[in-house]
C-alpha cells in the first residue's frame, strides 16, 4: 500500500503537482468518519493499480487555506491533477470503482 504524503503548506503541495505528472490529492477531516473509511481503500486501489501517482493528504481543519485555494468545502474530496491541471473532481458521495474508472484513461496515457 502506497502511503499519503501530509500537506502542511501550499508550497508543498504545489511542488507535488508540479514535480510530477500525476498526482492525487485527498481533502478531509479527523472527525469525518466517511473519510476515516475512504482513505485506506483509495490509498489500496492507487497502490495497486497506479503505482506512479502520487497521493497527498490535507487535514481540511488544520489546512483552511489549501482547501479554501481548491474550492474544497465538502469532504471528503479527492482531487487528481494530470499535468498540473485539476482533471478529477470527486465529492462526498462516490465509490472507488467510479473513482478507478475515471482516472484509468488519463493515466494509461500518460504512463
Amino acid at each position: 500500500m502506497a502511503a499519503m504524503i501530509d500537506i502542511d503548506s501550499e508550497d508543498r503541495l504545489e511542488a507535488i503537482l508540479n514535480d510530477n505528472p500525476g498526482a492525487l490529492i485527498y481533502f478531509s477531516g479527523p472527525e469525518c468518519n466517511v473519510c476515516k473509511v475512504m482513505r485506506p481503500k483509495i490509498e489500496d486501489m492507487i497502490g495497486a493499480s497506479y503505482p506512479n501517482l502520487p497521493m497527498a493528504y490535507v487535514d481540511c481543519d488544520a489546512q483552511r487555506a489549501i482547501a479554501g485555494q481548491h474550492r474544497v468545502f465538502s469532504i471528503p474530496t479527492v482531487l487528481v491533477f494530470f499535468d498540473g491541471r485539476e482533471f478529477i473532481r470527486k465529492v462526498r458521495n462516490f465509490g472507488i470503482g467510479e473513482l478507478r474508472d475515471e482516472i484509468e484513461r488519463p493515466y494509461g496515457l500518460l504512463f
